[in-house]
């Protein structure tokens, strides 16, 4: 199996996945919360082992001992390992530590939410974008819905006289 055409059938799986999440008033945490369980969720329904806060290849930046943590990381049964980081903001760090994970064999994946333009990461990472914007301090996965459609059905109207309240 071709890593590079896996990783990229792969995010876009997961890109479908994610256009179904819709949120509204909530903070940069809980969006953040909202979106992880919907990857979990994702990697749940195909079938594969999930690990939230999963150990990383990427060591911790000095002073610290240790290795990084992903956000979600799946075992499949038939493919490499995949390992995803979730962002709003661009960090060169979740950059460095996903071309790490990449070059120990796993499908990178660079989940960034919130209002973009977001720059693409270099390959093998691939980037799954979920648009959001923020209106009153919180977030919002869709701007501007549209009402709900109501029924063709005509509306029966009254005169005053018919009314139940105006009867004698």
């Amino acid at each position: 199996m071709d890593t590079a055409d896996d990783g990229t059938r792969t995010a876009r799986s997961l890109t479908g996945w994610l256009e179904a999440v819709h949120f509204a008033e909530l903070s940069n945490d809980q969006a953040t919360v909202r979106i992880l369980e919907a990857i979990a969720a994702w990697g749940e329904h195909q079938g594969w082992r999930v690990y939230r806060r999963a150990p990383s290849v990427f060591p911790l930046p000095p002073p610290l001992r240790g290795h990084s943590v992903l956000d979600v990381a799946c075992a499949r049964p038939d493919g490499p390992p995949i390992a995803i980081e979730i962002d709003r903001l661009d960090r060169p760090r979740t950059v460095d530590k996903l071309l790490a994970e990449a070059a120990a064999g796993r499908v990178a994946i660079w989940v960034r939410w919130g209002a973009g333009p977001f720059t693409p990461p270099p390959l093998p990472v691939h980037m799954v974008v979920r648009a959001a914007a923020r209106r009153s301090g919180t977030w919002h996965t869709v701007a501007d819905r549209p009402p709900p459609s109501h029924s063709a059905a005509p509306i029966e109207t009254s005169t005053p006289e018919e009314l139940p309240w105006n009867s004698e």
